[in-house]
This record gives structure tokens, sequence and C-alpha cells, in this order.
């Protein structure tokens, strides 16, 4: 059985990694299994300078799921080169590393920085940030923007670009084709959907930034459509992720198009569970005959 998965000119080991902002740089849970056995890990949003994040309480609890508003809290390009690089230097599995700014600039300036680590074996591109430029809408609403900044990122690194979706616009394949465009090597689908809580109590939003992403089981079907109708419209790999629990979740995503997945939201119930989602692919590639990843696409749904 050959688990293997090429994105760009990476081989990633296998399919299953861990989602951005989830995962952290991978210090802690580290501690918890040996990460060897990851297909890669998508690490926490860097931008060149630090960011403290939003207001607390930055999490709150929904029916399946959670809501988010970190505000990319991270330690900058600096501190990530003296602090996180080492532990990064001795993992065995892909290192993608999530790439976040307000402007063009700050997305240059972070892969400028990064370019020269043989540790980081790609980039992952969150253009769901708010370009301070364009009247705060984000980079990924808007396809020439999202062509553009991929062109310009595509001229920096040899290593794979993956830009990271946003599920927040009228037609995802729109900009999924847009990065392609514009040199992506694979898109990842999808990142968190607008939501709110609002205690009515209080009578105001539980969450001081008010409008915050929403993850986990909840949107999982959302996320499955969208890797179905953006791998009908790109021929490059897609990456699924949202709301992934168990494996009968990631195999949802590959059958409809993915040829990897990441779990996120998933890992604050269970640390151990990308390990058991891997299990679980294994699994039913044997029940069902099948030798490769790409033997998931066969099927017609």
């Amino acid at each position: 059985m050959d688990l293997k998965v090429k994105i760009g000119n990476v081989d990633m080991p296998n399919p299953v990694g861990t989602a951005s902002g989830t995962f952290g740089f991978g210090e802690e849970y580290g501690e918890l299994f040996d990460l060897s056995k990851l297909g890669a890990i998508y690490t926490k949003a860097l931008t060149p300078t630090p960011r403290e994040g939003n207001s607390v309480p930055r999490l709150a609890e929904t029916p399946s799921g959670i809501l988010n508003s970190i505000g990319l809290a991270n330690p900058g390009v600096e501190k990530f080169l003296s602090d996180k690089v080492p532990f990064l230097k001795g993992l065995q599995c892909s290192v993608i590393l999530n790439v976040s700014g307000s402007t063009e600039q700050e997305y240059i300036e972070v892969i400028e920085k990064t370019d020269h680590l043989d540790c980081i074996n790609g980039y992952e591109i969150n253009i769901s940030c708010p370009n301070v430029k364009h009247g705060g809408l984000a980079f990924g609403t808007d396809p020439k923007q999202v062509e553009n900044l991929t062109k310009k990122l595509r001229r920096l690194s040899q290593k794979p670009l993956i830009v990271k979706l946003t599920p927040n616009v009228t037609d995802i394949s729109v900009i999924a084709k847009a990065a392609e465009s514009g040199g992506a090597d694979s898109v990842s689908c999808i990142n968190t959907v607008r939501g709110m809580l609002i205690d009515t109590k209080k009578k105001k939003s539980v969450i001081p930034a008010g409008i915050a992403g929403l993850s986990g089981p909840a949107i999982r079907p959302i996320g499955v459509a969208a890797v179905y109708t953006v791998s009908r419209a790109v021929s490059v790999p897609v990456i699924g992720l949202g709301g992934i629990m168990c494996a009968d979740d990631a195999i949802q995503y590959l059958l409809a198009g993915a040829s990897a997945i990441q779990v996120g939201t998933g890992l604050f119930v269970d640390p151990l569970l990308p390990l058991k989602v891997l299990d679980g692919i294994k699994e039913y590639m044997e029940e069902n005959k099948m030798n490769k990843i790409s033997d998931f696409h066969s099927f017609i749904i």
C-alpha cells in the first residue's frame, strides 16, 4: 500500500496532516506522540512581526463546533527563527509553514526570511487575512488579488505553495482557479466559516471581536462540498479540512476529491486523533482493495 502524497516537489509520507492554528509549531504535541508518523504539520500562522492577537475570550463553544478569534497571535519571524526552528529541524515529517499578513509585502517578507530553511518543506498561504490596503476585505474574496499575490510569492520560492481558501465567497472554484493561475501547487479548503454567538443576558457578543471563525463538525459538509467542487475545477491537488473527527470524516474528503486532509478542531478533543484517522484510512483501503491514495478518486459520486 502506497500512502505517499505528492504536493509540488515534496513527497509527504501519508495524507494526514494537522491544521494550522490547532497544533502550534508541534512542540507540545511532540510530547504526546511520535510526530514522524504524520504526513505533515501545517504550522501556526506566521507574520513578519509578533502579534498578541485579539482580546480574550478568543474561543467559544457552539453546537457541533467552536468559534475562534485568535487574531493571528504568533511570535513573528525573528522569534520563530531563534525559538521554533531548532525544534522543527529535528522533525521527519513534512513541515508546511502557514504564512499570513495584512499586505502583500508582509507575505513576501515571511517567505524571504524563511525560504533558506531546509526544515521548511512548503508554504500554506492564508488568504483569509484582511488586506488593509484594499478596504479590509480578505485577500481570498477577490480572484485578481489571489492570482497576483500567488504570482508574487511563486517568484520567491521553489517550495510548494498551498493556497488556503476561504469558504466565505460566492463561488470557491473561481478563487481556486485564480490560485492555480498564479502558480499554486495545491489549494486547501476550507478555512473557517464566519459565525457569531450572542450572550442574550448581557446582550453582546460572547467574543469581543464580534464575528469569529466557526470550525468543527458543523462545517464538515461545507468543507466536503468545497473539496468536491474545487477538485473538479483545478488540476492541482486539493487538501481537505473542516470538522474531521474520525476516519470516516477524512474518507469523505478523500472520496470527494482530496489528495490529503488536515485534522484541526478534533485535536482539542483527542490529541491522538490524526494517528487514529490514519489507521482508519489504511483499514478502509485494505477493505476496498486500494493500493494508493489516488484510488479514492476513481469512485463516481
